[in-house]
């Protein structure tokens, strides 16, 4: 008995001892108390302001997803029957394996690099499946993180997608940059851009857009691609090549596919991730690839086990019904000619509206000069127009656009072309 009472004084004391040390917390309180919140998200907020104005003749040119010429979301009907034909087989959910169908993997770096590509032939590439191109540059930045041999730097064109720079610092990289958009042109700081790059460390990794660069659509010519090539290589740097618009930019898949393929050419090993979402519409689906082109078989082997070992924690693996999709057309002829067709009506348009946008202007005796607005390229134009400007648009007109000027050409339509150019026209002269 005595023995028990000592027991439970003893207890009691060690409940005292450790509530002094460890105090409850309080019920009125909370684990996330501390959490402050975060800025909002740019383009949301452009289109969250854009859909409580009442006027109607609001134009949203925020949005960064493909539009018709009405103002609506697209699907592609190479996709559409592509849907169909998976439909019939009456396929099963069962998980892909970690990097996604070896068939996507084929078809898409077939696609980057060309049918009668000799890397792909002599197995030099590792391919693996992404969820879109913003999973295949994480997966990239992880393994790059993990496995690159010289310093963990990655060096970005200034500017370049918001998203870039923190996929690359959350996967444990360096971000830095080098001069590529020139303000007064409205165009590419090529000597700027060549100047930088041959003052970056050797050994160091050089992030590069394919083609539409974003959000500028400034794209460097195929002679001015050679030069940069030659600089990279004389310095010893590491390309990765962000192509996220393949045959959206320009309507031909080859041609906007030009600098990865001639920087293969110049001898380069590169890094390269690819979406699915604007070529294909697959903006839901998420549905990419990530590969290195390695000098080895052996080296694709070894760096492929590698990719696999990155991926297996952070998802385990990728979703099957937009691998299916892309598979589907790519797998088949008639399909993929049919693809090749629909994705160049979208790239079509936007070049037009690009055209009538740029003439309106001129009509109305603006006496800047609107050149850029074709010169540049894809889904995305950077006006030249200050912030002041930009408010204004949104402001008078119900004109939503980023206060960078940048606007989505995809939300240019034949119906509102006339009056934004009324609207750009007043607020710049």
């Amino acid at each position: 008995m005595a023995c028990s009472k000592a027991l439970q004084r003893s207890s009691a004391l060690l409940r005292n001892a450790l509530a002094v040390q460890c105090p409850v917390i309080s019920r009125a309180s909370s684990w996330w108390s501390a959490v402050q919140m975060g800025p909002p998200d740019v383009i949301l907020g452009v289109t969250e302001a854009y859909k409580r104005d009442t006027n109607p003749k609001k134009i949203n040119l925020g949005v960064g997803a493909y539009r018709d010429d009405n103002g609506k979301p697209f699907v592609l009907p190479s996709v559409r029957t592509a849907e169909k034909r998976i439909a019939e087989k009456q396929l099963d959910h069962e998980y892909s394996p970690i990097g996604g169908p070896a068939e996507l993997g084929k078809h898409s770096i077939l696609l980057a690099l060309g049918e009668n590509s000799e890397h792909v032939a002599n197995g030099l590439n590792a391919t693996v499946q992404a969820i879109s191109g913003t999973g295949a540059l994480r997966i990239g930045g992880a393994f790059l993180a993990g496995f690159f041999p010289g310093p963990k730097d990655i060096y970005l064109p200034t500017p370049s997608w918001g998203n870039h720079n923190p996929i690359f610092r959350h996967s444990g990289l360096n971000v830095k940059s080098y001069r590529y958009y020139d303000p007064a042109t409205c165009g590419f700081d090529f000597n700027g851009a060549l100047e930088d790059l041959s003052k970056i460390p050797e050994r160091s990794i050089v992030l590069l857009h394919a083609c539409a660069h974003n959000p500028t659509g400034v794209d460097p010519k195929p002679e001015q691609w050679a030069e940069m090539s030659a600089v990279i290589k004389r310095r010893n740097l590491f390309p990765f090549f962000d192509m996220a618009y393949q045959g959206f930019a320009s309507g031909d898949v080859a041609k906007d596919a030009f600098a990865v393929r001639a920087f293969l050419r110049d001898g380069h090993q590169i890094a390269l991730a690819q979406s699915y979402a604007k070529n294909m519409g697959l903006y839901g689906e998420r549905v990419g690839a990530f590969s290195l082109v390695t000098s080895s078989k052996d080296e694709a082997d070894r760096t492929m086990s590698q990719i696999k070992i990155v991926i297996r924690p952070m998802y385990s693996n990728p979703p099957i019904n937009g691998a299916r999709l892309v598979t589907e057309i790519l797998g088949d002829a008639d399909l993929r000619k049919q693809w090749l067709s629909d994705v160049k009506l979208m790239a079509d348009r936007i070049i037009s509206v690009r055209s009538t946008l740029r003439n309106n202007l001129k009509d109305l005796g603006s006496s800047r000069n609107w050149s850029h607005i074709t010169d540049q390229i894809g889904m995305f134009c950077f006006t030249g127009m200050n912030q002041a400007q930009c408010e204004r648009l949104t402001k008078e007109y119900s004109v939503y656009l980023t206060k960078d000027g940048r606007i989505s050409m995809a939300g240019v339509t034949t119906k509102n072309v006339g009056y934004l150019a009324e609207a750009i026209h007043a607020v710049t002269k």
